[in-house]
């Protein structure tokens, strides 16, 4: 009898709702093949990098009711690019340095048959490398920013903003009870997809995003329309990558071994911005974090989850490496790693949802 093939699934970057299910989607399709063994790598490829080996073989036993649970059960990290991989000195600085060739290397004497990682823009990239360099690689697109540019939705967007409009609906209330201004901060990093699309579910007054560079003087003048004789109340969505037209995006170094910059504080920022500019309202901030990232995904994003996986593993039985599954125009499909890796999808400013956002009297401070 001969010995049954290896796969290997993964899970990078930022944790995301709905990860589970596309991990719990591989598997199930694999095991109706019977000739087929899944395995899992705790933090990314960092499993095949541990010594000894972090490897869990993906049973149903394992994988059993794993689509309703947020985060991943492989665990997940931004410090793990092999192309630029970290390691600490005895000093306590890191060292970075290319390990792909030694991790393709392990792979193949580990005598995996194929590879599927799970993750973001940073992810993928990292598929498209170790692809050129050889290795049996599919892609699956996962970020709660939405900005992969060769799908029309990532999994996760949708938990993202339902998370996000439930509490900016929280906010409305206490603003209007308090006449005061209430700033909700969201993720997205340089997307404002998030920010925008709770504006409009939530029916913000003001939606600052990173594709639109504000004017804080716009903004108090439109704030101070809100409020007659002292009474109003407004709420505002602003993204973490939003900066003014004047200004930089909020932003402070990130942890050792991590290659991005950390976003974050901006809601604190614009609230200081429109007190220095005259707004005469009280100001509150709340900022989501990564309570977006977090629970049970919604059915949307299971469902879309669970398609990836199922189709990531039928790229794998037909040997059609090198390219990331997708979602487009409500159809679930493929595309190269190359065409997936070669932009971010960004807010355009022209679009219908910008400009229908506007006809629905939401500020940009443009």
């Amino acid at each position: 009898m001969e010995k049954p093939k290896k796969l290997l699934v993964l899970t990078g970057g930022g944790d995301c709702p709905g990860l589970n299910a596309v991990i719990r989607g591989v598997a199930k399709r694999a095991r109706k093949e019977k000739d087929w063994e899944v395995y899992g790598s705790v933090e990314a490829f960092n499993g095949v990098f541990s010594e000894p080996k972090e490897l869990i073989k993906l049973t149903s036993k394992v994988t059993a009711g794993i689509h309703v649970k947020g985060g991943t059960i492989l665990k997940t990290t931004n410090k793990g690019n092999p192309l630029n991989y970290p390691a600490v000195q005895p000093d306590g600085t890191v060292l970075m340095s290319d390990r792909s060739d030694d991790l393709v290397k392990r792979l193949k004497d580990l005598k995996f048959d194929a590879i599927v990682n799970i993750g973001g823009d940073g992810s993928q990239k990292i598929s498209k490398a170790l692809y050129d360099k050889g290795l049996p690689i599919i892609g699956v697109p996962k970020t709660i920013d939405n900005d992969l540019a060769a799908t029309d939705f990532t999994f996760g967007f949708q938990t993202a903003v339902q998370i996000a409009t439930d509490s900016f609906d929280k906010l409305v209330t206490t603003a209007e009870s308090h006449h005061r201004v209430m700033i909700m901060e969201v993720m997205g990093r340089d997307a404002g997809w998030i920010a925008l699309h709770t504006a409009i579910a939530g029916g913000a007054e003001i939606c600052l995003i990173p594709e639109i560079p504000y004017d804080v003087r716009k903004l108090v003048r439109r704030l101070n329309l809100r409020y007659k004789k002292g009474r109003g109340f407004a709420n505002i969505v602003v993204a973490e990558g939003a900066k003014p037209k004047e200004g930089t995006v909020t932003s402070r170094a990130g942890e050792k071994g991590s290659e991005h910059v950390r976003l974050g504080g901006v809601a604190y920022q614009l609230s200081q911005q429109l007190k220095d500019a005259g707004c005469k309202a009280e100001i509150r901030e709340t900022v989501l974090g990564h309570v977006q990232r977090g629970g049970t995904p919604v059915a949307f994003d299971r469902v879309l989850a669970t398609l990836f996986g199922v189709r990531a593993f039928e790229l794998v039985l037909a040997n059609d490496f090198g390219k990331m599954v997708s979602y487009r125009n409500n159809a679930i499909t493929a595309v190269s790693l190359e065409e997936a890796t070669s932009s971010q999808q960004l807010v355009d400013k022209d679009s219908y949802l910008v400009q229908a956002a506007k006809g629905l009297n939401i500020s940009f401070g443009d």
